[in-house]
Parts: C-alpha cells; structure tokens; sequence
C-alpha cells in the first residue's frame, strides 16, 4: 500500500494492481472505491493513517462494482454499517442482479505472455476465492447529496453505469477506470483507457475518456496507475 496526499483533503492509495481515495471533510472520511477483497486490511489500515478511525467513514462511493473496487465494503458495512452510493443504473449491477465482468476464459487468454501471468496470479491471490462480493446495500447517488462536495459524472462504457467524482473545491476528479494512467497489461502510461478486455462497451468506454480528459480538473485520481495533475496554469 502507498499513500499519497494529492491535495488539501484528498490522499491517494495504490494497493494491488488499483487505487482507493479517501477524502477528509471536517471529522469525516468519503472512501471512493476499495480495492480487492486481498486489500482489506490495507483499506482498513489507510484510513488510520491518514489520522482517523474506522468511524469517521461516512460513505464509501463507488465508481464501479468490478471486484478489484468492492473488495473491502463488506467488511466496512459489517464493522460501520455506512451508506455505500454509486451511479443509478450501477446499482444493480452492485447488487450482482447482472455481471459485466472479465470472465475465466478471458482471463486464461492473458496467460500467453509474462506480463499477463504475472497479473493473473496476482489477481487470483487479491480475490482469495471471494468472486462473490456483492453489495445489497447500495443505493444511487444521483439520489443524495454526497458528502465532503462530492458530485457523480455519468461515464458509462467500462460498465453500463460507471460513474466519477469530483471534488470541485478542489479541483480533483475521480476518472475510475473510465479513464486511467497505467495498468500491468497496458505497455503504455498516461491518460488511457484498459485494455479492450476489461470494457463493456469499447465506444462508450472512449467517449467517456475523452470526457473526463476534457474536464476542468486539476487531479484526475485514476483506478489504476499514478494520479497526473492537469491544467497546471490554473491551479
């Protein structure tokens, strides 16, 4: 786990292979997202070091329910018992009514070249046979205010009901894997999409990229890969 404070109340933690954020707000802590079930301590733990307890969680909000973003909320909703929000037509893809999701034989398909083994294996270890995880206490966003300022962005594509955040106080933005910098499969860094495999659907996935690399942010914080500061001048 690496903590990195990418402004005044946003901190940034990269787990295995995905990003978490937690972002401060007077006694409270907004978790964005929660790594694989394997990241559950580290979850746990990042919200400690940054100077709260597990109470101060207020919500956790989520980009997408892909599992490498739910992994801790079970545990969280068990120990807390907060408000878990995401994109309206997300939720019931959360509450596992549907899945859209690399399947096994995608997966085994990545096994043909070092990088992609590498990432299976990890993987297989941060799920640690928890393919389960669904979230029955989720409910839109679109439907609340959020805490800490937060505002969803519609950014369907990976999954039909992928959302982002922003923190427009301070100019942070939430792409989640509707657009990222890096990822073990991808030969590239910097702004990006994942590789086909992981996208619902390829053009929607595209023009929600194109949105948020157009947004007037000053930190895009990314599900995978280091968060970029955009727009310098106005900062």
């Amino acid at each position: 786990m690496k903590i990195d404070q990418v402004s005044d109340s946003v901190y940034a933690v990269a787990g295995t292979n995905v990003n978490w954020a937690l972002v401060t707000s007077g006694s409270g802590v907004t978790l964005i997202d929660a790594g694989y079930f394997g990241d559950t301590a580290d979850v746990l733990k990042s919200v400690r070091e940054i100077g709260h307890s597990l109470d101060d969680v207020a919500a956790v909000l989520i980009t997408h329910a892909h599992l490498d973003h739910i992994g801790a909320i079970p545990t969280l909703v068990e120990k807390i018992g907060m408000p878990v929000y995401t994109g309206a037509a997300e939720v019931p893809h959360a509450r596992r009514e549907y899945l859209e999701q690399i399947t096994p034989k995608e997966m085994l398909r990545q096994l043909t070249n070092p990088a992609g083994r590498r990432w299976v294996t990890q993987t297989m270890v941060a799920v640690r046979g928890r393919m389960d995880i669904r979230i029955p206490s989720v409910v839109s966003a679109d439907d609340v205010v959020l805490p800490a300022g937060l505002t969803p962005i519609p950014t369907p594509g990976h999954t039909t009901g992928h959302t982002a955040y922003f923190l427009a106080d301070e100019g942070v933005l939430f792409s989640g894997d509707a657009l990222v910098t890096g990822h073990p499969l991808s030969r590239r860094s910097g702004p990006q999409i994942l590789p086909a495999v992981f996208n619902h659907d390829e053009a929607r996935t595209l023009d929600s990229a194109k949105l948020l690399e157009n947004h007037a942010a000053r930190t895009i914080v990314p599900g995978h890969g280091p968060s970029i500061h955009m727009n310098p001048e106005s900062a």
